[in-house]
């Protein structure tokens, strides 16, 4: 039966029947993929293929192929949070939230000496 509310414990399915299972060390994998999945997605949200370039036909089948590759990892995402675990849900916010640390944030970028503004760069 399939919960409707948020629950803790490592006997859950995800996306797939019979996936993890009750397993312990096939639910520390599940959160280690779902984990990963998510700075992924936000890697491929940040990376240079998405940025606007000159037009051309085969830059724009590479950015449609990106941009499809991270709408289904961005679906899968939210699929594998729909079972309402609360480590599945915890393992995608930490996935995100360290891939923008990594990729998105100013945290590892160097920004230079003279750069001075505090806006938040939107990608829209």
């Amino acid at each position: 039966m399939m919960h409707m509310t948020f629950f803790w414990g490592k006997n859950t399915e995800v996306l797939f029947d019979g996936w993890p299972g009750t397993s312990l060390t096939m639910y520390w994998v599940c959160l280690a993929s779902i984990f990963v999945t998510s700075a992924l997605s936000e890697w491929i949200s940040r990376c240079g293929v998405m940025k606007v370039g000159p037009a051309s036909f085969g830059g724009g089948l590479v950015q449609t192929l990106v941009y499809t590759v991270r709408a289904c990892l961005s679906y899968l995402i939210m699929l594998a949070v729909m079972s309402f675990n609360g480590g599945v849900f915890l393992a995608a916010m930490a996935g995100f939230g360290l891939g923008f640390m990594i990729f998105g944030s100013r945290s590892f970028k160097d920004t230079g000496s003279n750069n001075n503004h505090t806006e938040i760069q939107s990608h829209c």
